[in-house]
């Protein structure tokens, strides 16, 4: 399946905030404000931290892997699949004997061993952590053992020939019994105009981060991370107009009871702890401020107590601030969905006809 699908660009931005209510002393106020931002940027690396401890951190950074793009199919699927058409228990038993017609899917991979309503695919782990031996067959691999198990609860592809696409995908992940999270994907494109995207991915631990964005007159961008369905970090940012006439219309980033704004024509940010304007605590753009409204690239937020002390996002999220920028561009490229979950699905539907 292809994306040609204009990415506007990700956005990040950390700014935390005190979890108790305070009274209107400023230096109180202020003083709260500062100890929760520490606070918070410290859980936000311990997130990404366990986070990078797991199986399904691996699994996202498949598509940080350099050989990654070279893994794909090679020619462009124009046809729909339904979870319907796919639904079975599959085990890696691949035929070398029958020849197939479509030179992409040469032999049939995948043997149905049993029935179910979704598609539960059982293969080796080799196959996953390095995929360029599922897309390449090597004789040797069959006799490995099937330990990874993916159960797709809900599947659709729908593509034709004029780049409409309707896709949808969940499902969950286990290596040798072992929860390993899971994932959800939709995505539909009508025309260049009209597209949108959302993923995400649960990790054990009660992790969970997602992207989403949309085109349009007013287009979308959003992040988040969370922890337990509650917010460590989301940000949003809108845009007004088409193509490349796009304009920021209004940016929006919060962390725990801290909410901090910028909306058009505003030069300023402001900041918000439980609702309240904070009238003393300064913030501003220090970087210049690009279309694409990315924070800690082009774009920067300094935030100044009234201690006289500054901070910048981009310093306090520094420890996690790489690994996040190839979470969200692994996410929204969802490299294992498109050429993992995709290739299987293909090939199954291809060899059962």
């Amino acid at each position: 399946m292809k994306r040609n699908i204009l990415v506007i660009g990700m956005v990040f931005g950390l700014l935390g905030w005190s979890c108790s209510k305070v009274d209107n002393q400023t230096q109180t106020l202020s003083q709260g404000l500062k100890q929760s931002i520490e606070q918070n940027t410290a859980a936000i690396n311990t997130a990404i931290g366990k986070i990078s401890e797991t199986k399904g951190y691996q699994i996202l950074f498949l598509s940080a892997d350099p050989t990654a793009k070279d893994l794909a199919a090679g020619t462009t699927f124009k046809d729909s699949i339904t979870l319907g058409l796919i639904a079975g228990i599959y085990d890696y038993q691949p035929d070398t004997i029958i020849l197939h017609h479509n030179i992409a899917y040469p032999f049939r991979l995948f043997k149905k061993t049993g029935t179910s309503d979704q598609m539960i695919v059982n293969l080796p782990q080799k196959l996953i952590f390095s995929p360029r031996y599922l897309h390449s067959f090597v004789k040797s691999d069959s006799v490995l053992k099937n330990d990874f198990t993916i159960s797709a609860s809900k599947y659709h592809l729908y593509y034709n020939s004029w780049n409409n696409l309707d896709y949808k995908l969940t499902a969950d992940l286990t290596l040798s019994s072992m929860d390993l999270g899971s994932f959800d994907i939709s995505e539909s494109s009508n025309s260049y105009n009209d597209q949108s995207n959302s993923s995400q991915y649960t990790f054990t631990g009660g992790y969970t981060i997602s992207t989403a964005w949309q085109t349009g007159d007013t287009s979308k961008l959003s992040f988040a991370l969370l922890q337990n369905n509650n917010p460590l970090l989301k940000e949003t940012t809108l845009y007004m107009g088409t193509g490349f006439h796009k304009r920021e219309k209004q940016y929006d980033l919060t962390i725990g009871n801290v909410e901090i704004k910028r909306g058009f024509g505003i030069d300023s940010i402001q900041v918000y702890q439980n609702g309240v304007l904070q009238k003393t605590a300064g913030a501003k753009i220090t970087d210049s401020a690009d279309a694409t409204g990315t924070i800690c690239n082009k774009r920067d937020i300094l935030l100044t107590f009234d201690d006289g002390t500054t901070s910048k996002l981009s310093t306090l999220i520094s420890p996690a601030l790489t690994q996040l920028k190839t979470l969200v561009t692994s996410l929204h490229d969802m490299y294992f969905a498109e050429n993992i979950v995709d290739y299987i699905a293909i090939n199954i539907y291809f060899n059962s006809r």
